[in-house]
């Protein structure tokens, strides 16, 4: 994979990725989930996450969103269920994630918004569903009737696709859960925002203790060039894997779409908290 093909996926994960995150920063969503009855955070979290596989129990969300320790999960799954059917979970989130949109772009027109959707649905049409669990069950779901739902399922597609990339990265990598955590808190994101994934902190220490061991981290928890390098290889593998869409779409209609997408992108970051876990570096320009 050449350096510009990476560069470009990287750069468009950037631009479609907080069209996909108001759906957990905008008090829209929040409120849509509650309004079915997922009341807290979390139960809208799972359930709107989770709803594209079915009623599904909790080991293969355990599996598939990676990061959480599996009690977490299984305080949420299968409960949630019994509160609202996978299919009120996907309409309200969608429903939020609208509303949401729809607020912080009233400003730019129809046609904007109409021809980033068509272009951002023509790249998740050209995405690889083999071995991608949630990118694939995003894919199946119907199309959105207006721009911004199209839009909003779009990134979602392509955010959920990247993301399983990025998780067979870190398995091949062989980082598990909380050490990729505790890598993270190293180098660039504050241990506040990720403390709520379940993990105790014995679970935390140790996981610290192998990554020193596999000289990742120093003794005092500082992250080496060793460590480095080998992170830079799993966010390598990431946006090759991320890349195809785009070479699909062309390098003049993925500009274009980045273009279009950009004050989307802008507008979603001012609900988008600093240092969330969902790591999306600031704007530039």
């Amino acid at each position: 994979m050449t350096d510009d093909a990476r560069r470009t996926a990287r750069l468009m994960w950037t631009h479609f990725e907080p069209a996909h995150a108001v759906t957990y920063f905008h008090p829209r969503a929040r409120a849509a989930y509650e309004a079915v009855g997922l009341r807290g955070y979390w139960r809208g979290y799972f359930a709107g996450r989770a709803a594209p596989l079915g009623p599904t129990e909790p080991a293969p969300v355990v599996a598939a969103f990676y990061s959480f320790a599996p009690h977490m999960v299984q305080r949420a799954l299968p409960a949630v269920w019994k509160l609202a059917s996978p299919a009120e979970a996907l309409r309200a989130r969608l429903t939020g994630a609208v509303q949401a949109l729809a607020e912080l772009t009233y400003e730019l027109p129809e046609s904007h918004l109409a021809e980033a959707a068509d272009l951002l649905e023509a790249a998740a049409a050209e995405i690889e569903v083999a071995g991608r669990v949630l990118g694939a069950a995003n894919a199946a779901l119907p199309r959105g009737e207006y721009p911004l739902a199209r839009l909003w399922q779009a990134a979602t597609t392509l955010r959920e696709h990247r993301g399983d990339g990025h998780i067979a990265a870190l398995v091949a990598a062989d980082l598990d859960p909380v050490e990729t955590l505790s890598w993270r808190v190293a180098v660039d994101m504050s241990p506040v925002n990720l403390l709520g994934r379940g993990w105790t902190e014995e679970q935390w220490a140790a996981a610290r203790g192998r990554l020193a061991e596999r000289g990742w981290l120093t003794p005092d928890g500082e992250p080496t060039e060793h460590g480095r390098a080998g992170f830079r290889a799993v966010e390598d593998a990431t946006d090759d894997a991320a890349a195809r869409p785009w070479r699909a779409l062309g390098p003049d209609r993925t500009e274009r779409l980045r273009e279009l997408l950009d004050p989307i992108a802008r507008a979603a970051h001012t609900v988008i908290p600093a240092g969330s876990p969902i790591g999306l570096p600031a704007m530039q320009g």
